[in-house]
């Protein structure tokens, strides 16, 4: 089994607007689990 790093990848203005972020694990996904990021932004 490898380690796998999963990424999320956002504009400055956008990192600005993350407020959370965690790990999915509820459920296996080969070596491979899913980034949450949570944003808080205005339109």
């Amino acid at each position: 089994m490898g380690w796998r790093i999963d990424y999320h990848i956002v504009t400055p203005g956008m990192m600005a607007c993350a407020k959370n972020a965690s790990i999915y694990k509820d459920e296996k996904f080969s070596d491979h689990a899913p980034l949450i990021v949570d944003y808080e932004r205005e339109l």
